[in-house]
């Protein structure tokens, strides 16, 4: 079934492409157009956590340190250089001069303090807030210098102040806009000025005259293009023709569909690159405190039963990878032994852990224990991906003797039904930086009912947390969360099921694209795009 369905939307997306040159117009001279599926809620950095949002903030604003190609090395930004103190609580930032806002205004270390002050505040509501810290206070010790000082050390801090969420914010724009900062517009220092934005549909942005600062990862410190358009193609056949036809001139990450990166390669008119470094997963999550759930032996049996290189190579026409580990062994502080210790695929070995615990095979075909079915209700969001991975899931289960009810609910109302109690298990894809970033998130028994939806709730687990991210040693930090991914592995809590892959599409008058990934972003600031024509 699922192959039928693959193949018929590889044919479509063939059948499409030669004829796409009859669509519209090319895209401007020295306009960028972007092309994406989705559009995100705001543009507020702060009261944001959409990829989309992301695509576009980190080309308006600017952070104080930048994240190189390799996902893992810290590079200046607005910030020149940095100083630690000893005990790990005071971060001392030396900003760069002549840097300047869209509207001309210089900006200072006011505005650094303001920003992070403003994060830190609970009134502003930010679903990101933990990423900032325990921050006790950010001050400016003079316009150039910023002092941010702790209640307790964190080892992430550098890496989260790469995120978007750290964008630097001017306090007279969103004073003026209020609730709509992010809606009716955005003043940052980034490349690129906000010009207009109609929801679902594009983003205009104009290149900020004078600029000159990007990070040093890029060849060019200034933007080569003079405008960018972000425009919202929902449909994702009209997504591909539009690249080949020269309607559009770029699309990246999760907005090229997976049946669509090979039929690409074979078109000439189009370039496609990919970032090897990339780290945005799907798993499945398990209710440890839900009555099937909560056994040990039915997630490990659903580990063992389920077969992830064959369901990866289906959903993603093989351009992703099987998650064979809770953590991508390319990220900072992913622990091999842990890897190791996640079940491999084994349906005999997963039927004989659920005989030896006592969960005897039904007449229906559905094991049962003490009266209880062995059958769990799954929620995730409505996409394609999941539908198709969640119905192998179900198939693989099945066999083994558990019955996955599998629910998908529209994204309007998904991430609400995601924060209910009423699922047994989840499906979801996130990305992160590191191992501590990936499992704070997530397995902090303060971030319980959501994010940390399996109510996973262990004192040793918030202790190895707490020392990982308060270790001032590199080492110390890599040895507790190591001891974490351990312990979570052989609690067999999720289900590691696909690493997403990071490509980028770009016409052939487009040079200069080179994939990031940061958060999922694919451009990053884009700054070595040029057009030649």
């Amino acid at each position: 079934m699922m192959r039928t369905f693959w193949g018929g939307m590889l044919l479509a997306a063939s059948a499409l492409l030669p004829g796409a040159e009859a669509m519209a117009q090319a895209a401007p001279r020295d306009t960028l157009v972007v092309l994406r599926e989705i559009d995100a809620d705001r543009y507020d950095p702060q009261r944001s956590a959409a990829t989309a949002a992301g695509e576009a903030l980190f080309m308006l604003g600017d952070t104080l340190v930048s994240m190189d190609w390799d996902q893992r090395t810290i590079r200046p930004g607005l910030a020149e250089r940095w100083e630690v103190s000893p005990d790990g609580k005071t971060y001392t930032f030396h900003l760069r001069r002549n840097v300047t806002f869209c509207d001309g205004k210089p900006m200072t270390a006011k505005d650094v303090a303001y920003t992070f002050t403003r994060w830190a505040d609970p009134a502003t509501r930010s679903p990101v807030r933990y990423r900032a810290g325990q921050i006790e206070s950010v001050r400016a010790v003079d316009d150039y210098t910023v002092e941010y000082k702790l209640k307790e050390p964190y080892s992430e801090l550098l890496y989260q102040l790469t995120q978007y969420f750290a964008v630097i914010i001017d306090q007279a724009t969103v004073e003026k806009l209020g609730e709509n900062f992010g809606v009716q517009g955005f003043n940052g220092t980034g490349p690129f000025c906000w010009a207009s934005w109609t929801p679902r549909q594009e983003m205009v942005l104009t290149k900020h005259e004078g600029y000159n600062w990007g990070p040093p990862i890029y060849n060019n410190p200034s933007p080569q293009v003079g405008r960018v358009i972000l425009r919202v193609i929902p449909e994702a056949n009209t997504r591909i023709a539009a690249i080949q036809s020269g309607q559009g001139d770029v699309i990246g990450g999760g907005s090229i569909p997976y049946f669509a990166v090979d039929v690409l390669k074979r078109v000439p008119t189009v370039r496609m690159q990919q970032q090897p470094i990339y780290f945005y997963d799907i798993f499945i999550g398990f209710r440890v405190n839900h009555s099937v759930t909560s056994d040990p032996a039915i997630r490990r049996a659903a580990n063992l039963a389920v077969n992830k290189e064959a369901i990866t190579r289906a959903v993603t026409f093989g351009q992703g990878a099987p998650a064979t580990e809770m953590i991508n062994p390319a990220a900072l502080d992913a622990d091999p032994e842990a890897g190791r210790m996640i079940p491999r695929y084994n349906p005999d070995e997963a039927k004989k852990v659920l005989d030896e615990a006592g969960w005897a095979m039904g007449s229906d075909g559905v094991r049962v224990k003490d009266g209880q079915r062995a059958s769990i209700l799954i929620y995730g969001l409505q996409q394609q991906v999941n539908s198709s991975m969640l119905q192998a899931v179900q198939a693989d289960l099945r066999r083994i003797g558990i019955e996955l009810r599998v629910q998908l609910w529209d994204a309007t109302v998904g991430w609400g039904k995601l924060a209910t109690q009423e699922f047994d298990a989840f499906t979801i894809s996130y990305p992160y930086v590191s191992a501590t970033d990936a499992l704070s998130l997530y397995f902090s028994s303060a971030n319980r009912p959501t994010p940390n939806r399996m109510n996973w709730n262990d004192p040793e687990t918030d202790a190895l947390l707490d020392q990982a991210k308060k270790a001032i040693d590199p080492a110390a930090r890599a040895e507790a969360i190591g001891k974490l991914q351990r312990r979570l592995a052989e609690a067999n809590v999720w289900i590691p099921m696909i690493r997403t892959p990071m490509w980028v599409a770009s016409s052939q008058r487009v040079e200069g694209v080179r994939p990031h990934g940061i958060y999922g972003v694919p451009l990053y600031k884009g700054l070595d795009i040029r057009l030649t024509r």
